[in-house]
């Protein structure tokens, strides 16, 4: 191995010292640490090889001399040509595999294959599950009316309606016939307990004594306008009786003899004006009570007009106890 000297006009190569070829193995990475020495045909032989390396690197140095040299017409140009190549070495010893590369995207996919041939019908499976129930469908249309069915039977009555307006009076009837006579001729001499009144109020408060108090007749003054009882002061035999007007609502009523009802009656109003009437005969004793009361909250239709109609209630005694201290 040598050194390539172009600065003359002939290339010279010039032999390298041992310490010039290490350094120079080194540079190009071949040193070893062997210390063997070196034969002369392995030194030719790498000499050949060095003056290759280094033509190669001191081409492109030698390119712009060169050039200029053959444009002055320098003798030096021929002496610094390069010689014929030589033939090619041996091929090298195979590398190590590389690493693997990066995979590539997928290909286009490729056309369908055409349909296969229908299969034979397989057994037939099990029953699935029932599947949830539907939505409910949209409401058809109304179908043809049906026949009437039997007819049912009949409801309950429903609660009276409103009372209508009073109707006007209607005319006064005829006089009655007159009546037969009393069991007992009024003489001076008798006790006497008689009274008839009327009231002034319509619809008077329910289960309590009614207070007539525009008094017509009380003689004995046995009746009480402020209670609406009548006391009896004479014992015996009494007849009571009353009539009663009635509009716009039913009227029952009743009459009492202490705390007891004697006779009750109950009138239902038509829409107009009607009269409820009552009498009866009771035994009195000295001190008893006697009044009339209305004994139902929803049918109370007692009324008054101070034009033309009353409601009246009368007592009066028809004969005294044989033992009355009262009798004169």
């Amino acid at each position: 191995m040598g050194k390539l000297c172009l600065g003359s006009s002939r290339a010279e190569l010039l032999p390298l010292s041992q310490e010039e070829r290490e350094r120079e193995a080194e540079r190009r990475g071949e040193f070893r640490c062997s210390r063997r020495p070196w034969t002369w045909p392995a030194l030719a032989k790498v000499a050949t090889m060095i003056s290759w390396v280094l033509l190669a690197c001191a081409l492109p140095c030698a390119t712009d001399p060169l050039l200029s040299a053959f444009q002055k017409g320098s003798p030096q140009l021929i002496c610094s040509l390069p010689g014929p190549q030589g033939p090619p070495g041996p091929p090298g010893a195979p590398g190590p595999s590389g690493m693997v590369g990066r995979m590539g995207f997928p290909g286009k996919d490729g056309q369908d294959g055409q349909d296969g041939e229908r299969g034979d019908n397989g057994e037939e499976g099990a029953p699935g599950r029932t599947g949830n129930r539907g939505k409910p469908g949209p409401k058809g249309k109304a179908g043809a009316i049906g026949r009437a069915g039997p007819r049912g039977p009949k409801g309950v009555s429903g609660a009276p309606g409103k009372h209508g307006i009073p109707g006007k009076k209607g005319p006064k009837g005829k006089k009655g016939d007159p009546g037969l006579p009393g069991p007992c001729s009024c003489g001076s001499g008798h006790a006497k307990s008689a009274f008839s009144v009327a009231v002034t109020k319509s619809y008077p408060r329910e289960r309590l004594p009614i207070k007539f108090d525009k008094i017509l007749m009380n003689e004995g003054d046995h009746y009480n306008a402020s209670s609406g009882k009548f006391v009896c002061s004479v014992p015996g035999i009494y007849y009571f009786t009353y009539d009663i007007t009635l509009a716009n609502k039913h009227l029952a009523i009743g009459l009492v003899h202490n705390g007891q009802y004697r006779i009750r009656t109950f009138d239902a109003n038509t829409g107009n004006h009607d009269v409820a009437s009552g009498s009866t005969i009771l035994a009195l004793k000295q001190g008893d009570e006697v009044w009339l009361q209305i004994f139902y909250s929803e049918q109370n239709g007692l009324f008054y007009d101070p034009y033309w109609t009353d409601s009246l209630f009368t007592g009066f005694l028809i004969y005294a106890d044989q033992d009355d201290p009262n009798e004169v």
